[in-house]
């Protein structure tokens, strides 16, 4: 987009933008978002970002009505492969609270210099800047939701210490930590908004949770992906609770520093998802925000997707049938590996019947349970020479879990949020009874890949069938194959005479 064509879209507050680009006004000090509802500023007098961690550096402060802070990631960072795309997506996992930019550096295989060079000069921000926006973000959600000490939340964010952390707050959004506590939304109709403030949702031995907002943009298709998980979840990690229209869907997390169970309804807000977590430690909290944002692909563009996808004319039937259907990820990308090869050559519903299986004998009990949750799924390590002799599959099989497991759990294979998708899938294929479909599958969910399409898949040559598609034709569907793919998935099938 050109500077002209950012303007237009502020004018026209197009909320389709939200995210993908940030703009500030220079008589005010305040940056927004392209859909805020304040009287449109001068073109003179406005400036574009790629990031609001950029605005920030340009002196920028938060508007405190439309939370630019908020907004759904741009679907940019999962579409691209290339360095910047992978640092974008670390960054938003918490590798340099956690590592450093050292650590985001050795992961991408770049100098540090490299990496500050490269974000600098595509996103006006580096690295330490864009984890900064993060923090403060992370900051504003827990004063406003919990109760809990301004120190205390100081150091759940990531700050290093509180003065850091007031200094933070009071630059991006002028005010301190207790002027932003006493303007907490109670009602907001902004997607996005930390929502209603319900304090801490019940504390235990650290334990504290958060009542959440999580935005998307464009429709969102909440059938479809509660469907979609309902016919995978496994017994004791998840469960899918009430009628539908009105699910929850809860599960068990592994997190950096300890676990946490999360909750999603699925009666959408206007434009976000309510969202409950429960968490051990709360420095996990944006890393736990992050990667249910991927299960639950918040972070797509559904407007790029129709349009690509609705220029192939049999698709195009489809995609105005669902518009806002998502492409679902993971919260645990070394769980979904695990249960792809669990998943080859069954149905949907067996390889179901393995993981609860797997879970039972294998996972880690809550020290308390949760309803119907009562492990969290086994890691790699546990796997790395398990038997699995009570799954009843052959010793092949078995063999390429354990092969699986302890790739892994070495480091042989890299699934995190920002590893390198062409190497992962080479990877995963070294490995013996590791097929293009379960190297794929993988790669489409536990690496966020919006482009990959199981041409081998029957269901997907099935659905292609009943469309009329061609598969021959899928290159015209690129960079949103794997959206195809759901769409395909999701054909009616003619029921048998």
């Amino acid at each position: 987009m050109s500077d002209d064509s950012r303007y237009e879209a502020v004018c026209s507050r197009d909320a389709r933008f939200d995210g993908e680009f940030f703009f500030a006004v220079a008589t005010t000090g305040i940056y927004c978002r392209p859909s805020c509802p304040a009287t449109t500023p001068r073109r003179k007098n406005v400036r574009f970002f790629p990031t609001s961690a950029a605005a920030q550096g340009a002196g920028f402060r938060a508007c405190r009505r439309c939370r630019p802070d908020a907004v759904p990631g741009s679907a940019d960072w999962n579409a691209r492969a290339d360095a910047v795309g992978r640092a974008m997506r670390m960054i938003g996992d918490g590798v340099v609270d956690r590592e450093g930019v050292s650590g985001l550096a050795a992961r991408l295989g770049y100098s540090a210099r490299q990496v500050q060079r490269q974000l600098t000069a595509e996103l006006g921000a580096g690295p330490v800047a864009l984890a900064r926006a993060q923090r403060a973000h992370t900051a504003r959600i827990l004063l406003q939701t919990t109760a809990l000490r301004a120190s205390e939340i100081a150091f759940a964010a990531g700050f290093s210490s509180v003065r850091q952390f007031n200094d933070t707050l009071r630059e991006i959004y002028a005010a301190t930590p207790t002027e932003l506590r006493a303007a907490r939304p109670e009602k907001s109709s902004r997607p996005g908004s930390a929502g209603t403030a319900g304090g801490v949702l019940g504390t235990n031995g650290g334990t504290a949770g958060v009542p959440l907002r999580l935005a998307y943009r464009g429709p969102y298709d909440t059938t479809q992906v509660f469907d979609y998980l309902a016919r995978r979840a496994l017994a004791g990690v998840e469960e899918m609770v009430g009628t539908a229209g009105a699910r929850t869907y809860r599960r068990t997390l592994r997190l950096p520093h300890a676990c946490a169970i999360v909750e999603i309804d699925e009666r959408p807000g206007d434009g976000w998802l309510e969202c409950r977590l429960r968490l051990t430690e709360l420095r996990d909290l944006t890393t736990a925000i992050q990667r249910i944002r991927r299960l639950f692909d918040l972070d797509a563009d559904p407007y790029a997707v129709a349009e690509r996808l609705g220029a192939d004319a049999a698709l195009a039937p489809l995609v105005d049938a669902r518009p806002g259907l998502r492409s679902p990820g993971t919260a645990d990308p070394h769980e979904l590996a695990v249960r792809a090869v669990l998943g080859q050559q069954v149905s949907v519903a067996a390889g179901r019947v393995l993981g609860d299986a797997l879970v039972a004998a294998y996972g880690k009990p809550l020290e308390r349970p949760d309803g119907g949750l009562t492990h969290l799924f086994p890691g790699a390590e546990d796997l790395a020479g398990a038997p699995f002799e009570e799954l009843g599959m052959p010793e092949s099989r078995r063999g390429t879990l354990r092969a699986l497991a302890a790739a892994l759990a070495h480091g042989t294979v890299r699934l995190d949020a920002g590893a390198d998708r062409d190497r992962a899938e080479k990877e995963l294929l070294g490995l013996r009874g590791i097929g293009p479909w379960t190297a794929g599958y993988i790669r489409m969910r536990a690496l966020s890949d919006p482009d990959v399409l199981l041409e081998s898949d029957v269901a997907v040559r099935a659905g292609a069938r009943g469309a009329g598609a061609y598969l021959e034709d899928s290159e015209g569907w690129r960079p949103w194959r794997s959206y195809a793919m759901h769409h395909l998935w999701n054909v009616p099938r003619p029921r048998p005479a």
